[in-house]
């Protein structure tokens, strides 16, 4: 079980319906160093409120993967290689949206 965030004096921090911590904007002012540590080592993320009203979050950038990583994983052998059903499944649903449209007679019924 995750362990609720506490304040500076040791509080417990409110949290959003999510679970994410609220802490105001004074309060992130004042302990923007040890907000920033938190999200970096615990991946934590904060929502920021002035005025009683959420206006920012601070959390973890999401990890990026390059298509270098990309090409590593292929040639690694750790995604599994697709069957031929599912190719045939793939060029039908292509087909099928590359068709040719019949035009239709706007006078029919």
């Amino acid at each position: 079980m995750k362990k609720r965030q506490r304040d500076a004096g040791g509080e417990p921090l409110p949290t959003t319906s999510s679970g994410a911590p609220v802490v105001t904007a004074t309060e992130t002012a004042k302990n923007f160093g040890s907000i920033i540590d938190r999200v970096r080592e615990e991946r934590a993320v904060y929502v920021v409120e002035r005025g009683g009203k959420p206006v920012a979050q601070i959390g973890p950038v999401a990890k990026t993967v390059t298509v270098g990583d990309f090409v590593e994983l292929i040639r690694s052998g750790s995604i599994p290689v697709a069957g031929e059903e599912y190719l045939k499944a793939v060029e039908d649903g292509i087909a099928y949206w590359n068709r040719e449209e019949v035009p239709r007679d706007p006078w029919a019924r």
